[in-house]
């Protein structure tokens, strides 16, 4: 029989963060200014194919229409049991957000160079959370110099191993 500890342990391990889809290339084109938690609306098989990692955020991107936030080229692959009509893996789907924040991130996203993309999706609990960054482009000496320093770092780790290997 567990200890009540033991049963607090187990539920502090379930309500941990599940990362499902990280946004690589918006990590690597942008700075990121702001990141803000949003909720997102999907349909029921939608979840479960999010919950099973079918999910690319790779050049998916933010956008205000009518007031609302909506989350534009995500591709939730659809639910393989789903039945006879599956929603379109690229549709665009509602983020939740507090108006306030969706009038805020309207208003700093129309100043030149600023732009809302997704940096990554996870469950929090049993709800299905989107990170959205206010996000400025970064140029392109900008990510050669980024490439350069990866590159040079990949060579001096390789140098180290093989120094130690020998």
């Amino acid at each position: 029989m567990k200890s009540k500890v033991e049963r607090k342990n187990n539920k502090v391990k379930k309500a941990e963060n599940k990362v499902v889809a990280v946004n690589k290339k918006a990590v690597f084109d942008y700075y990121f200014e702001e990141t803000f938690e949003a909720g997102i609306a999907l349909e029921g098989s939608e979840v479960k194919s999010v919950k099973k990692g079918d999910v690319s955020l790779r050049d998916s991107f933010c956008h205000v229409e009518n007031g609302n936030l909506e989350l534009k080229n995500c591709r939730i692959t659809p639910y393989a049991k789903v039945g006879a009509f599956p929603p379109d893996p690229t549709r665009s789907r509602r983020l939740l957000l507090h108006k306030s924040q969706i009038e805020r991130l309207c208003g700093k996203a129309a100043e030149k160079g600023y732009t809302i993309v997704p940096v990554k999706m996870y469950l929090k609990g049993r709800f299905v959370k989107v990170e959205i960054a206010l996000a400025k482009g970064k140029k392109n000496y900008e990510k050669k110099q980024v490439k350069k320093e990866r590159d040079i770092n990949r060579a001096a780790a390789r140098e180290i191993s093989n120094y130690n290997n020998r």
